[in-house]
């Protein structure tokens, strides 16, 4: 009689799909909300709603294009900073239904811009063809600067938003406008100190660390070590 195989609880392959199962849960969440939309004639809000359920395929899309591996956590957390900014917040009204929630979704696009841009610098320090030696603290610093860069050009979105269409994005103007800026600051200036003290000790375990190593694993052409190169 042959004995049962033992199957062993893998974490990464759990998160893995876990996270793969989010990310179509919310997808359907937002092809189900459009054809409701419909179906009651709300056309302007099933447009909004189609529209971000295709940039919620943006990840994936630049990923093939640019032949480039995103750790899954980070593509789920994007979907879901779509959905909850754009689809609750936007088409729901939740900005004006919950005062809190643009803070929330403020902070959540720092941290991301913030990922992206230490992503950037650090793919760009790694390269062979590009001669870069660049310190963490610099590289840090460009993570911070880009993702204060992307909040302000979104204020700056909502204003022209506001003026040329008449929508009401920025809420109480300059209050809101301030507060988003802030609450960006303070979220990559986390971030920034989280790849800092990756690149400085190697040593520190969270989840910036687990996706920077997930990206280098799977993506291993980017980061080529310079000194096997001629």
């Amino acid at each position: 009689m042959a004995l049962p195989r033992r199957v062993y609880f893998n974490p990464e392959n759990f998160a893995s799909y876990i996270n793969r199962r989010l990310s179509q849960f919310l997808k359907a969440t937002l092809l189900i909300g459009a054809l409701l939309m419909f179906l009651e004639e709300s056309y302007q809000a099933m447009a909004e709603t189609l529209l971000i359920l295709l940039i919620s395929f943006l990840p994936y899309f630049l990923g093939k294009r640019f032949d480039v591996i995103i750790p899954r956590g980070f593509e789920t957390l994007a979907v879901i900073f779509l959905y909850m900014s754009l689809f609750l917040g936007e088409v729901q009204g939740y900005y004006t239904r919950f005062w809190w929630w643009d803070l929330v979704l403020h902070s959540g696009s720092a941290f991301l811009l913030g990922i992206l841009g230490f992503l950037l610098v650090y793919v760009l320090n790694e390269k062979k063809e590009i001669n870069l030696d660049l310190t963490p603290k610099f590289i840090a610093l460009f993570a911070f600067l880009f993702a204060v860069g992307m909040g302000t050009l979104w204020e700056i979105f909502e204003f022209a938003m506001d003026q040329l269409l008449g929508l009401n994005m920025q809420k109480s103007g300059l209050v809101d406008t301030m507060g988003d800026l802030i609450v960006d600051v303070l979220g990559a200036g986390v971030m920034s100190v989280l790849g800092w003290g990756y690149i400085s000790t190697r040593e520190t375990d969270s989840f910036l660390e687990r996706w920077i190593e997930d990206f280098i694993q799977n993506n291993p052409k980017l980061f080529i070590e310079k000194d096997d190169v001629d």
